[in-house]
């Protein structure tokens, strides 16, 4: 979290979905203090509301519809190093 705030865009915390846009980074709290990290990427949910976010959650990566299944804590725009 401290490495996407210094190096890239500190985007606000919404329930709006609009807001995440593919390759933006989500931290959550998973319960307990337990952080987890995700991307956003292009595909949608089948309904087509949402951006899927690809993490992994310790059964390897998971592409799936979890963008508010918890607790957002940080929401980051990274465009890699400036040259």
């Amino acid at each position: 979290m401290v490495f996407f705030s210094r190096k890239g865009e500190n985007l606000a915390i919404t329930g709006n979905a609009a807001d995440y846009l593919p390759g933006d980074i989500v931290t959550r709290d998973l319960g307990g203090e337990v952080p987890h990290i995700g991307m956003v990427i292009d595909e949608k949910s089948p309904e087509g509301r949402r951006h899927l976010v690809v993490h992994n959650i310790g059964q390897g990566p998971q592409m799936e519809d979890v963008l508010f299944a918890w607790k957002i804590t940080g929401h980051y725009r990274y465009y890699g190093p400036a040259f």
